[in-house]
């Protein structure tokens, strides 16, 4: 008797897998036609569906953090900002908590950790998330060297860490007690490499042409608009950014 019993449990949690199994399935590739339609909040709801199921799964944790980055980019009063900030910083913990040697979740931290240094928050906290930024993308791509948004983001840091102007600037060097070794060179490495790993990613292009344009090389910017504006849009945010682009193209023409 308890042979069989054990048997029927044993057959009913193989079964309630499967169902789990072919549900998150569904709802991923539900999220993935949102994606492509360009519909941002229906796919965060799916992949926030799917975290329900799987809340130790750092792929969906990754692309929910993504998409709350996404959307909160949009946003143009401060409160409704930092709240998609806010939500994406905690599915990025989450993430790295569960493994904090994937790449993917270190790129998250990263990428996070630099939108938070938009908000309108303490000068400790700016540099503290500067440093993050760093420490995150350095983590992410000795893990794995040919992440290409880890090395965007890292890039990124970089060109910034040339660029950096106003109360940001003026809070790293406060306390970091000078800028770090922010190098146009490496930035430009790092998103070149990421544009042969991630061609289609249209942020990464938008800044390596500046950061071509900074470095004095306006033939090689143009060049890198010149095919960014053709792009395909992947997310909603490639609209605006192509549009960025080509008026960056035409003050360079």
């Amino acid at each position: 008797m308890k042979i069989r019993f054990a048997l029927i449990i044993a057959f009913f949690c193989s079964w309630m897998g499967t169902v789990f199994s072919q549900d998150i399935s569904i709802l991923a590739k539900e999220a993935e036609n949102f994606e492509r339609q360009l519909k941002e909040p229906e796919a965060l709801a799916k992949y926030k569906q799917i975290i329900v199921l799987e809340p130790n799964n750092v792929k969906y944790l990754v692309k929910a953090a993504e998409l709350e980055i996404a959307i909160g980019s949009r946003e143009k009063e401060e409160k409704s900002k930092r709240l998609f900030f806010e939500s994406a910083m905690a599915y990025a913990q989450r993430a790295f908590k569960v493994d904090t040697n994937s790449a993917d979740a270190n790129y998250a931290m990263a990428t996070v950790s630099g939108k938070m240094t938009d908000l309108d928050i303490e000068n400790k906290k700016i540099v503290a998330y500067v440093k993050d930024v760093k420490e995150y993308a350095d983590k992410a791509l000795s893990i794995n060297p040919n992440h290409g948004k880890a090395n965007y983001t890292l890039g990124k840091w970089h060109y910034e860490m040339v660029t950096l102007s106003g109360i940001k600037k003026a809070a790293v060097k406060l306390f970091y007690g000078g800028l770090p070794n922010g190098d146009l060179d490496k930035a430009i490495l790092y998103m070149e490499k990421s544009r042969t790993l991630e061609p289609y990613f249209v942020t990464n292009q938008l800044d390596l042409a500046k950061a071509y344009k900074e470095n004095r090389q306006p033939a090689k910017a143009i060049e890198i608009l010149e095919r960014l504006v053709k792009m395909p849009n992947r997310s909603f945010n490639d609209i605006a950014l192509k549009a960025e682009g080509a008026k960056l193209l035409a003050s360079l023409q």
